[in-house]
């Protein structure tokens, strides 16, 4: 061996100390495994760029953070969990309402409701064979209208002397109109029918004492002016007679449209909710007897049976009571059926022909203008009982 050559020293490697590496809790892990990935990302950056490794920290301090998250997080969830049972309970009982409510509906609209009874028995035809007809009450009177009432003059009511429903005779004042002025005339014509025959009186006795003193023509110029006075005041007292109205006719006040200070006129009481002018008074005839006016479509006239057989019979709507009628007389003449809605303007297609019946009025509780059922039959003959009206 070379003195020169250099020697090898092997020296003894000492043997390194063993590090134990602590193994990380897998929940631990999973929790942040997002923030250690977020961390390391930029060391694996470096390393790939320079080649040296970074410093790698130690998993004490991985561990502390998951610890922290984990601390925290508690909280919330215990917070979360009341809110969730709530929720249930909110949902649970709605759902328990609405599957009762449903079984509730189910079960009233599920019931069999039976058909109430009628208040009153629904009219039945008392013949074998017979004609309906609707039926109006009126008045006995000949031309079955009621009779309306207005004054002749104008002027503001000062008395009501009768109400409705009173029975009054012909000639019953019903109410009076304010007739100071019409009254002083009347006064001043019969000043000057006295002023006008003293003057006659003079001229007369004068004129019998001595002829020559005063002309015949004086004297029968002064007679003229009389009967011309006379006549004036009978004029006057008529037109006062005006301010009291009368009863034309025998018969039952049904309707009284005057109220003391109201003006009325010619044309009647003005009505301020119409805007029309009503009379005021309406009367009907004696009401020991009422007529029935019944109104027969066109295409049933054929059937009426005739006058000599035709029987019908009454019956007052809503009630059970029944009253047999006598046949009067037919209106021959078909019209428009208007006179039910009293409106001339209406347009109806439906013509009828009126046919009038009576009865005795007795306790029966009718009233002019009242709605009726009639029905129409015949006796029992032996021919074919064709109309013959």
């Amino acid at each position: 061996m070379n003195a020169d050559e250099p020697k090898l020293v092997v020296k003894a490697t000492e043997p390194k100390p063993e590090t134990t590496v602590p193994v990380p809790d897998p929940k631990a892990v999973a929790l942040t495994r997002e923030t250690v990935t977020d961390e390391t990302k930029p060391a694996a950056k470096e390393e790939t760029k320079t080649g040296v490794k970074p410093d790698v920290k130690p998993m004490a301090t991985v561990k502390s953070k998951p610890k922290v998250e984990l601390e925290e997080s508690k909280p919330e969830a215990k917070a979360a969990a009341p809110r969730t049972a709530v929720g249930n309970k909110i949902i649970f009982t709605v759902a328990i309402f609405g599957i009762v409510a449903g079984l509730t509906a189910a079960y009233i609209f599920g019931m069999v409701r039976k058909a109430q009874p009628p208040v009153f028995k629904p009219v039945s035809n008392p013949f074998a064979s017979a004609i309906y007809a609707n039926g109006m009450i009126e008045s006995e009177l000949p031309s079955g209208e009621n009779i309306n009432i207005f004054p002749q003059i104008s002027g503001p009511i000062t008395r009501v002397l009768v109400q409705e429903g009173q029975s009054v005779s012909a000639g019953t004042p019903l109410f009076t109109i304010e007739d100071s002025v019409q009254r002083a005339n009347t006064e001043l014509a019969a000043a000057n029918l006295k002023l006008d025959r003293d003057q006659y009186d003079k001229d007369r006795a004068a004129y019998d004492a001595d002829p020559k003193s005063i002309s015949k023509t004086v004297l029968d110029t002064a007679e003229d002016t009389v009967g011309q006075a006379a006549a004036a005041l009978k004029a006057a007292n008529a037109l006062l007679q005006y301010y009291s109205v009368k009863a034309p006719v025998a018969g039952v006040v049904l309707a009284v449209n005057a109220a003391v200070g109201g003006y009325v006129s010619s044309q009647g009481n003005y009505d301020s909710y119409t805007e029309l002018f009503d009379p005021l008074v309406v009367m009907s005839g004696p009401q020991e007897y009422m007529d029935v006016r019944c109104y027969v479509d066109e295409i049933l006239v054929s059937r009426l049976p005739s006058k000599w057989h035709i029987q019908a019979e009454m019956q007052i709507t809503g009630t059970d009571i029944k009253v047999p009628l006598e046949f009067v007389r037919v209106q021959p003449y078909i019209s428009p059926k208007i006179e039910l809605s009293n409106e001339k303007q209406e347009q109806v297609d439906l013509r009828v022909l009126p046919v009038i019946f009576r009865f005795e009025k007795k306790d029966a509780p009718v009233y002019p203008g009242q709605m009726v059922d009639v029905f129409i039959g015949q006796e029992a003959t032996g021919g074919n009982g064709t109309n013959n009206f």
